[in-house]
């Protein structure tokens, strides 16, 4: 490959006397480093990386710990059709995200496609709805991973291991996002290692492999504990239970379009993206739908054990787990305690990423125009310093853990992510709505897309009705009986949203972008691909044999 190719003006750059040499920004065959230009962040993340923290990024505590609560109150038959379906949901976000992403590559994350199709005040809107979300999480993951540590030891004051995680999630930010993806890499590996091992646990359970148990099969979906009626009696009463269990499903999903925010410093986005979004589908199916199928058949819905754990929440560690809870129940020891630690590392990985994903929304909203510049600002290992400071200081929300008082206003806080969440995915499907419907309108065939998803349109409408219907009723169980505190946690981020894109709209008076004028061409070669497999193949050859065994596990 010609290094002339390189060497031509970018479409969104000028030229000027202080322009870097395109060829310095990007490992060359000289194996040159990587030099971000005035502010911008680099494009180091590689295939293996992307593709590990698009699934590492979705699981969490949410199904660790969070399916206990959805089971006791559900039965594990409405569970698992509630996590097949929003499986679906979610397939459907990462589909649109992948079509749009892998068009526009760009590093104003998805709030750009609102700006680009469907209007800016939606950019901004979207933009703030998602900022808001982690800037929340991400205290809150440091919160659930000090509570995690005093499984083993309730002596030390908690603000300690607040501080220590705080710590840890600064020096890996700052790093630059090479040592960022390295990290969420292997955390992300031993969170897959974790749930594999867990599922086939459970399922040895299951089918009678622990000595003194007999085979369960499916003995806890009988006499009416896979629908377990919630808040009411008869079938209104299981319909609920279903309903409820959809609204933490949601919860458990969300994340999922954090592969998404790592476009904008991916090496080749047109070809590791796509990639990571099939893979994703997969571990969707084996680690949410199947492994949900398998703790729904060792863990009695009606268990006091259970009821217990999901009482504890994330604060119990290990013991909220319903892994934990059929562990327990088949009289297995040790294993608690090993879990406890991987959960622990669940929280840290998702402190993490959660900082990442703060950071680069508020970066994305500099490079948009909705913020003041200095938050475009970079170091030179292309860390967006300014919008780092900026919500870093958010994490010493952490603190309140110190207080029970002042934990428990937090946790009002932690109760508005799912709507946050829901509101991003409505954003994101609306997005892939205008963008295909822009395109329809300009005569421009779905061919020439450098990725096209399957099932489109259906898909994403389909996924649009379905997330709005779980955002408008998310909140039903505020009524029976009423609750104005679950009221308001349930749905403060809807007069946000709403607030936000009309302020921004009455302000700017920005107009919704007109199907026959979207721009549908810039931004498409934001950047110049990059040819890597020949070097990949050049350097594979100069390995030894106990390289390339590493290579091929780093790269399964």
């Amino acid at each position: 490959m010609s290094i002339e190719r390189y060497n031509q003006p970018m479409p969104y750059e000028q030229k000027s006397e202080k322009d870097v040499p395109v060829d310095t920004y990007y490992n060359g065959p000289a194996g040159e480093d990587i030099q971000p230009r005035e502010e911008e962040t680099i494009r180091a993340l590689k295939s293996r990386q992307i593709s590990m923290i698009a699934i590492g990024g979705a699981i969490g505590t949410g199904l660790v710990i969070g399916s206990g609560t959805s089971i006791a109150r559900s039965g594990p038959g409405s569970v698992f059709i509630a996590y097949c379906l929003m499986g679906v949901v979610c397939f459907g976000v990462l589909l649109a995200l992948g079509e749009m992403s892998t068009k526009y590559p760009t590093k104003k994350g998805f709030a750009g496609h609102g700006t680009r199709c469907v209007d800016p005040a939606f950019g901004f809107a979207t933009a703030i709805i998602y900022l808001c979300k982690y800037l929340i999480l991400s205290p809150n993951q440091i919160v659930a991973g000090s509570l995690v540590i005093g499984y083993w030891n309730q002596s030390i004051n908690k603000a300690v291991w607040v501080t220590i995680l705080i710590v840890f999630v600064i020096a890996i930010n700052t790093l630059g996002v090479k040592w960022f993806g390295e990290v969420e890499f292997w955390l992300s590996f031993i969170k897959i290692i974790t749930l594999t091992g867990l599922i086939l646990l459970g399922l040895i359970i299951d089918l009678g492999g622990v000595p003194g148990q007999d085979r369960l099969g499916f003995t806890y979906w009988k006499h009416g504990r896979a629908f377990k009626p919630y808040k009411s009696t008869g079938d209104t009463g299981k319909f609920l239970g279903w309903w409820n269990a959809m609204v933490l499903a949601l919860f458990a999903y969300t994340g999922s379009e954090l592969v998404a925010i790592t476009v904008g410093e991916a090496k080749n986005p047109r070809k590791t993206v796509p990639a990571a979004i099939k893979k994703t589908f997969f571990r969707i199916i084996f680690f949410y739908v199947f492994g949900i199928l398998i703790v729904g058949m060792v863990v009695d819905s009606s268990s006091p054990l259970l009821a217990q754990a999901a009482k504890k929440g994330t604060s119990g560690g290990a013991s909220a787990s319903p892994f934990v809870v059929a562990i327990k129940a088949a009289g297995i020891k040790v294993l608690p305690s090993i879990i406890n630690a991987c959960i622990l590392i669940f929280t840290i990985s998702a402190a993490n990423s959660d900082q990442y994903v703060a950071t680069r929304t508020l970066y994305g909203m500099a490079l948009d125009g909705h913020v003041p510049r200095i938050f475009r600002k970079c170091t030179k290992r292309g860390v967006p310093w300014v919008a780092f400071m900026f919500t870093g200081m958010f994490m010493g929300l952490a603190y309140l853990v110190a207080s029970a008082d002042a934990l428990k206003i937090f946790n009002y806080f932690v109760n508005t992510v799912t709507i946050l969440g829901g509101l991003t995915w409505v954003s994101i499907l609306s997005s892939h709505v205008g963008f295909m419907r822009g395109m329809k309108a300009q005569g421009i065939d779905r061919d020439t897309l450098p990725y096209k998803s399957p099932f489109q349109p259906y898909l994403t409408y389909f996924s649009l009705f379905m997330i709005v219907l779980v955002c408008i009723f998310k909140g039903f169980d505020a009524f029976i009986p009423w609750d104005y505190k679950t009221f308001i946690t349930n749905y403060i981020g809807i007069p946000v949203y709403i607030i936000a894109y009309v302020g921004y709209k009455l302000f700017y008076r920005t107009k919704a972008v007109k199907m026959h004028e979207m721009d549908l061409t810039s931004g498409s070669r934001e950047f110049h691909d990059i040819d890597e497999e020949e070097q990949d193949d050049l350097h594979y050859q100069t390995l030894t044999w106990k390289e390339k065994t590493i290579y091929h596990i780093k790269n399964w």
